[in-house]
């Protein structure tokens, strides 16, 4: 009687234990961009749908004046359905930013949506105990520092960061943005086409560099409460051995 070597029946019950995660369609995202946008928005649908039959009732009228409205009318639906999609799209981005909108780090989540070969770090490279932060980019148009918080609290963690920079990269062009709601600054749903429209005057290779040499600079030391430190504790040996 032939006998199954032991490792290979290990194999095939894990095998049969573990399932393969299912594959998400594209349909399905859509799906759920449409519900997070339609609990912030609850007009997305019939925004949806006025663009969808617009285009639609567009299409038949043109065919309709040729002679073709059937023609018209299959052309015309792909086109009802991508205008659709660019309506979604839109009212989904405004969405997201209504979510995130007043949360610390949101500038940064924004920041991410940033094309265009720009290299934006995770964490703060500086900030003060009101939780206002100071993010930094790299690009082709050079370094950009972008704040989060009110104008008046911020100011001074700019000039810092940019006296900072400069003393590492003097001739590379800095850019300062102010991400809020108060006078002169940026709001939450621009940020990202404001970094976008700067203009590139540096190469790939020279960003590229400019990004290592600010990667070595360092960024912000997080605020640690007082307290035992950790590394230096030591054991308490009489409560140990027992009093």
């Amino acid at each position: 009687m032939a006998r199954t070597p032991s490792g290979a029946g290990a194999r095939t019950d894990a095998s049969a234990g573990t399932k393969k995660p299912r594959k998400q369609r594209w349909y399905h995202q859509v799906w759920a961009v449409y519900q997070m946008t339609r609990k912030q928005d609850p007009s997305v649908t019939w925004l949806l749908l006025g663009a969808f039959v617009g285009v639609v009732a567009v299409a038949l009228a043109i065919g309709l004046v040729f002679g073709q409205p059937w023609y018209a009318l299959i052309v015309g639906v792909p086109f009802a359905a991508l205008a659709a999609m660019f309506v979604l799209s839109r009212k989904a981005e405004k969405a997201a930013y209504t979510q995130i909108a007043g949360q610390p780090g949101a500038t940064r989540a924004a920041l991410g949506t940033v094309r265009g070969g720009w290299a934006f770090e995770d964490e703060p490279v500086a900030l003060n105990k009101n939780q206002d932060f100071v993010f930094r980019g790299v690009g082709r148009a050079g370094v950009v520092l972008v704040s989060e918080g009110p104008a008046h609290r911020v100011a001074k963690l700019l000039d810092d960061e940019r006296r900072r920079v400069a003393r590492v990269l003097p001739n590379v062009p800095v850019t300062i943005v102010q991400c809020g709601e108060g006078e002169g600054q940026v709001t939450l749903t621009k940020v990202a086409r404001t970094v976008q429209k700067l203009k590139p005057t540096l190469t790939k290779p020279e960003a590229a560099e400019i990004g290592k040499r600010l990667r070595a600079l360092g960024g912000a030391r997080l605020p640690i409460p007082k307290g035992v430190d950790p590394l230096r504790a030591r054991p308490d040996r009489r409560g140990m051995r027992g009093r």
